[in-house]
């Protein structure tokens, strides 16, 4: 695997990952759609081309899921046995379809488990920009880790 274990993790290191995401209408429509979400700033251009944006914002769901999932490959591809929950999520900009989004990763904070054996949480943010370099999601959240010497029951 190509996760990072609980050890691997250092407070205060910034990974910036290699791969990035162009979002594409079809991205918006079609995640907008699966969740329900039928606001019109994400599916109505005359309606959203009225709205202080200008032109449609996509879901900022949809966002959040790149801001997680893109650092995924080279983090916790195997090697977290799942999301703890997430302490914040802020959107400082929108993204419009067409953007091209970017993520880093910093380790917050960490500690071993007191009632799993080999296993640590990890607090970690993720900053997202998109090709202006301006900041458009950060969340901030923990993940259960395995560490090196896990062993699955």
């Amino acid at each position: 695997m190509s996760g990072m274990y609980f050890e691997d993790f250092v407070v205060g290191e910034e990974i910036h990952h290699a791969v990035t995401r162009t979002v594409t209408e079809t991205d918006n429509l079609m995640f907008t759609t699966l969740t329900m979400n039928v606001q019109p700033l994400h599916l109505d251009e005359e309606f959203a081309s009225k709205s202080m944006y200008g032109q449609r914002i996509v879901n900022s769901i949809f966002t959040l899921g790149l801001a997680t999932g893109i650092p995924v490959q080279e983090t916790t591809l195997g090697t977290t046995l799942g999301n703890l929950g997430f302490r914040d999520i802020e959107f400082p900009k929108p993204v419009f379809i067409g953007d091209t989004l970017r993520v880093s990763t910093i380790a917050l904070d960490k500690r071993l488990s007191s009632s799993r054996p080999n296993t640590g949480i990890v607090g970690i943010e993720h900053r997202t920009y998109n090709q202006r370099d301006e900041l458009v999601c950060v969340v901030r959240r923990s993940a259960l880790m395995m560490c090196k010497d896990y062993v699955s029951k």
